[in-house]
C-alpha cells in the first residue's frame, strides 16, 4: 500500500516512561476515510500512541506520519490538520453550547463573523440547534460529547483522535456519539478511535488494531479477527450443572474444537464449522442422552473471545485507570 492511501503511518514506534516501555515496535497504517478502532486494556499504550500521533508527545524511536506529514520534524503541520477528542470533555459548563463553539473557532484564529457561522453550522451539523443558548451545565452527557466533538471540527480535520469517546456515557448518549462520527466519516474524516467497548470497535470500526503491551498483535476486519477462531459458536444452556462434562464431552466430538464451560452460567460453548449440521446434531444427541438443554444459540464470535485467544486474557472495562498515561 503506498503511503498516498494513509492518512495515519508508523513504523517502528517506541517510547519509555523510565524502564516502562508504552509502545513497543508500535505499527499502524489508516486509510483515508476509515475508523480504524485501537482496541486493548488499559495500560496497553492506546492513549501513549493518541498523544504521540497527535504531536502532545514525542516518541523515542521509530517513525509516525499524519495527513502526509511527518509527526517529529512537520508537527505545527500535523497540528492543523487534526483534530482530538480526549476522555474528558473540554468545553466549558458556564457558557453556552454556542459560545463554546464560538471561543474555539475564535482561538482558531477565525473572525468574529466566520466564527458565529462556524458555530451555527456545527450546531446543527451536530443536532444542539434547540439548545445551543442554555448553559453546557443543562446538557445531558451526550448532548456535551457531541459538543465537545464539534469543537475538534472547527477547521474540519482530515484526522480525528477519538481516546475513549463515550466513556461514563448512558446507552442513549452512546448512540448518539456514535451517530454523530459516522456522520463525520461520511463527510470524509479519517478516524482513530481507541476504546474499551467491544461493541463500540464492533459498529463504527472498518478496521481493527489489537494493541498489547505497546504493539498490535493483529489487525483486521472484526470479521476478519472473529474468524481466527472459528467463525460461528454454539452455545448449550443446561438446566442441571451435573450434565456439564458430559455435553462438554459430547459437543468436543460433534465440534472437533476445544470446548469452554462456564459453570456459574451452566454454559458450554465451542467453534463450529457448519452451523446447521452442528446445531442439529447438537440437538439430536442431547435428546438421545437425555440431557435437558434451556436453551441452544449460534452466534458469531465477539471481539473479548478474539482478544481472549489473541492474548490469554479478556479486555479490562476498568475506565478509571490512568496506567496508560504514565506506563
Amino acid at each position: 500500500m503506498q503511503a498516498s492511501e494513509n492518512a495515519i503511518l508508523t513504523r517502528g514506534l517506541r517510547k519509555s516512561y523510565g524502564k516502562a516501555r508504552a509502545l513497543d515496535g508500535f505499527e499502524l497504517s489508516v486509510r483515508k476515510g476509515t475508523v480504524c478502532g485501537l482496541l486493548g486494556p488499559n495500560g496497553a499504550g492506546k492513549t501513549t500512541a493518541v498523544r504521540v500521533l497527535a504531536t502532545l508527545l514525542k516518541f523515542d524511536e521509530g517513525y509516525a506520519e499524519v495527513a502526509g506529514f511527518d509527526v517529529a520534524r512537520q508537527a505545527a503541520q500535523v497540528r492543523y490538520r487534526i483534530g482530538l477528542v480526549g476522555q474528558h470533555t473540554a468545553v466549558d459548563e458556564i457558557i453556552s453550547g454556542r459560545q463554546n463553539l464560538v471561543m474555539f473557532a475564535r482561538l482558531y484564529h477565525l473572525g468574529a463573523a466566520a466564527a458565529r457561522r462556524r458555530a451555527d453550522e456545527l450546531l446543527e451539523q451536530f443536532g444542539l440547534s434547540e439548545a445551543a443558548n442554555k448553559p453546557v451545565k443543562q446538557y445531558s452527557g451526550g448532548m456535551r460529547r457531541r459538543l465537545d466533538l464539534a469543537a475538534s471540527l472547527i477547521l474540519t480535520p482530515q484526522v480525528l483522535f477519538l481516546d475513549e469517546p463515550s466513556t461514563g456515557l448512558d446507552p442513549r448518549g452512546r448512540l448518539e456519539v456514535w451517530e454523530a462520527i459516522r456522520s463525520l466519516v461520511a463527510a470524509g474524516t479519517t478516524v482513530l478511535l481507541t476504546t474499551q467497548y467491544l461493541d463500540e470497535a464492533d459498529q463504527l470500526a472498518n478496521t481493527i488494531s489489537v494493541i498489547d503491551s505497546g504493539r498490535v498483535i493483529a489487525e483486521g476486519t472484526p470479521d476478519q479477527l472473529k474468524s481466527k477462531i472459528g467463525g460461528d459458536r454454539i452455545d448449550i444452556v443446561l438446566q442441571s450443572p451435573t450434565d456439564l462434562e458430559t455435553t462438554a464431552a459430547l459437543i468436543q466430538r460433534i465440534a472437533g474444537n476445544e470446548v469452554e464451560v462456564k459453570r456459574d452460567m451452566c454454559q458450554v460453548s465451542a467453534p463450529v464449522q457448519d452451523r446447521v449440521a452442528a446445531l442439529t446434531d447438537v440437538a439430536r444427541e442431547l435428546q438421545n442422552v437425555g440431557i435437558v438443554a434451556q436453551d441452544i444459540a449460534l452466534r458469531r464470535p465477539t471481539l473479548d473471545e478474539v482478544f481472549l485467544h489473541l492474548t490469554g486474557r479478556h479486555i479490562e472495562k476498568d475506565s478509571t485507570s490512568k496506567q496508560e498515561v504514565t506506563a
